[in-house]
């Protein structure tokens, strides 16, 4: 019984919200490439995700869900990333930055900036979630993506 009391620990799974810190999340649109004279844009969700334990995490994986508003109970589209690649682990304190672009999308034969004055447009919701090696998936945030066509630093480089 001693055996199984110190063998225990070992054996249980890592909760995602204490070994990893969500940072600098930030939502927008991109561009998709067009076809022919259809244009695209999808919802994206970017941020850091941090190692913040003790240990280096060798299996990390993140996931997003994006939902349309009035469609909460839906989900419009997903993103997946494994945030460590094999041989390559989340170290103390080392943090991956990470971009999930849903594979739901808009598409018109517009500019993409006027797909949100479109009447059929509806605004997006992106829910975040993580986990570490075999842990249940951890939400970690829930965000409205922001009506606007890339990453703020982008836009901050406009004339």
């Amino acid at each position: 019984m001693l055996l199984a009391a110190l063998l225990q620990p070992a054996c249980q799974r890592p909760d995602p919200q204490h070994e990893l810190e969500l940072l600098e999340l930030e939502t927008y649109w991109a561009v998709d490439s067009s076809l022919g004279e259809r244009q695209y844009i999808a919802p994206v969700a970017r941020f850091r995700l941090r190692n913040k334990g003790a240990a280096a995490l060798r299996t990390v994986e993140t996931t997003a869900t994006f939902r349309r508003k009035g469609e909460e109970q839906q989900d419009w589209g997903t993103a997946w990333e494994r945030v460590t690649p094999t041989g390559k682990p989340l170290n103390p304190g080392q943090a991956a930055q990470l971009v999930l672009k849903s594979d739901g999308r808009y598409y018109s034969s517009g500019e993409p900036a006027s797909f949100f004055a479109h009447a059929q447009f509806k605004d997006a919701l992106v829910t975040v979630y993580a986990r570490v090696g075999s842990s249940q998936w951890v939400k970690f945030a829930e965000r409205e993506v922001e009506r606007r066509i890339g990453t703020k630093a982008l836009e901050a480089q406009k004339p």
